[in-house]
């Protein structure tokens, strides 16, 4: 029978009588079951990482403050660098070895990676230090420091990681499932990451092992946390029908939560004149667990939802 114009939404292939109907799009076979699929490997891996990152954060940091090591120079902005890398490498592996049964593509994991890298490098950074010069003004009062780093900040990080999974990616047949917005928003994320904490290590020509090592964990579980969230609207958005502004309201959520940590990050680690980076870490990590379970919660609901609905399982009208 002739499809009648009706296409996959994931792979694009034209659709007869096996067309299947989930939240309003039309399926394939294949790629219906894969999308009514939980991957709960993904979430095991998840709470793993966050465990490593966290642990990997306070050890080091331990170790740090009390062998302090004598580092200077050129070996210190190595050191520096090769810990800021650990972070996503801890993530790789542990996502690798636990998505074993629907493996996404190790290339394009990395690609969106690679790109949240570029995009830091090459945008973020350039604009939210250089055009808005953030660091000469956002400190001014509580009701700025708040504002700034929500609306220049939160916003220039969150769309721009944003972007690097909605313009590669997602138009892709690899991105065939709604948790995939969330994979590849964390890769964006870590990888936005793992450049804000090399700049920060190179432009201060190194930094305290002790202190850079937490605030490079730190740094990690927050911006992995916020551009899962907009993943998820992603995923969301790419295999149901939502409405035009659903997409926007990740990005503006992620960048409220960017803005607002950023800030509640210095009021709690702020000690005096000093700087006692472990309640840092301790809200870093607070927020991927809550991060992490408010995620996991509503797949599962959204999956449950959709599959109880009228057009679940069913085969589409011809």
């Amino acid at each position: 029978m002739s499809s009648g114009g009706r296409i996959c939404c994931v792979c694009h292939r034209p659709l007869g009588d096996e067309a299947r109907v989930l939240g309003g799009r039309l399926y394939c076979p294949e790629h219906y079951a894969r999308v009514t699929t939980e991957r709960k490997s993904v979430w095991t891996s998840g709470v793993i990482e966050i465990a490593a990152v966290i642990a990997f954060g306070a050890l080091m940091g331990l170790v740090a403050w009390l062998a302090k090591p004598r580092l200077t120079g050129a070996a210190l902005v190595g050191v520096g660098v090769l810990l800021s890398l650990i972070p996503a490498v801890i993530w790789m592996v542990f996502f690798h070895r636990q998505d074993r049964l629907e493996p996404e593509p190790k290339s394009y994991v990395i690609g969106v990676f690679v790109l949240g890298m570029l995009l830091c490098n090459a945008v973020a950074i350039p604009v939210i230090n250089g055009l808005f010069q953030v660091n000469h003004w956002l400190a001014t009062n509580t009701l700025t420091n708040i504002v700034g780093a929500v609306l220049v900040i939160g916003i220039t990080q969150e769309f721009l990681k944003y972007a690097a999974v909605r313009y590669s990616v997602y138009a892709t047949p690899e991105f065939d499932e709604r948790l995939d917005g969330v994979i590849y928003g964390t890769a964006a994320g870590l990888g936005f990451a793992t450049m804000l904490n090399i700049n920060y290590v190179i432009a201060n020509g190194g930094v305290d092992l002790y202190m850079g090592i937490i605030r490079i964990s730190i740094t990690t579980l927050a911006q992995a946390s916020f551009s899962g969230i907009t993943g998820y609207f992603l995923g969301r958005a790419k295999f149901e029908v939502e409405p035009v502004w659903w997409q926007t309201l990740g990005v503006v959520i992620a960048a409220v939560l960017n803005g607002s940590f950023t800030w509640a990050r210095g009021e709690i680690t702020q000690v005096g004149l000093g700087v006692n980076p472990w309640w840092g870490l301790l809200l870093a990590g607070a927020l991927a667990a809550t991060t992490f379970a408010v995620l996991w919660y509503l797949m599962r609901r959204a999956a449950a939802l959709t599959l109880s609905g009228a057009d679940a399982g069913q085969t589409a009208a011809t």
